[in-house]
């Protein structure tokens, strides 16, 4: 697997990425090491990297005075972007994969196919409306931004769950163990046209 490294700077956020999609270095594990300024994001963000077998290093410095969208929205187009670029021209991956993950008394679900075609199906009604000081709202922001630049498609659903945290942290969990399964290795291309 391969690793990409992406710093994105604007007006509204500071951002750096290093990403390792094998996870583990000579070393032993890669490290995880997320900073947003946004505690419950920082968690998700964590656990999606763990739960997919990921090395991740994400330090956003945003303008979490206005609030916390452009930070969540722009730590997704970041870290699509060095998922894309990690994945290269996407031969040797499984290219599919599904997870349906059970959180307490939540159940979500997520769907990849890692076809160069970028795609967000997010369906979620949460329980509240924040989680600490992080608007859930945001999380499909942070999908949608995710999947367009790393040209994948994702369709994800939050079933049922009647604590916030909960069922955030179950779509999260979600999607990294459908990433995991459709990036795993498999010999050669899968597709009818020879070419993701």
């Amino acid at each position: 697997m391969h690793s990409a490294n992406i710093i994105r700077k604007t007006k509204e956020t500071d951002i750096s990425v290093q990403l390792d999609l094998g996870g583990v270095t000579a070393q032993g594990a890669a490290p995880i090491d997320i900073a947003t300024g946004v505690g419950f994001f920082d968690h998700m963000l964590t656990a999606l990297a763990v739960h997919a077998g990921w090395g991740l290093s994400l330090a956003c410095k945003g303008d979490l005075e206005v609030d916390a969208h452009h930070t969540a929205e722009d730590c997704g187009i970041v870290l699509g972007q060095a998922l894309g670029q990690a994945l290269g021209d996407k031969t040797g991956v499984a290219r599919f994969g599904n997870a349906a993950i059970p959180m307490d008394e939540a159940l979500a679900e997520a769907h990849v196919d890692i076809s160069g075609r970028a795609f967000l199906a997010f369906t979620a009604k949460f329980s509240q409306a924040q989680a600490g000081e992080f608007p859930l709202c945001l999380c499909e922001e942070f999908f949608r931004a995710l999947a367009v630049n790393a040209g994948i498609t994702l369709h994800m659903n939050l079933r049922y769950g009647a604590n916030g945290h909960h069922e955030a942290e179950a779509l999260f969990k979600a999607a990294a163990h459908a990433l995991r399964r459709a990036i795993s290795p498999k010999i050669g291309t899968l597709s009818t046209k020879g070419s993701i």
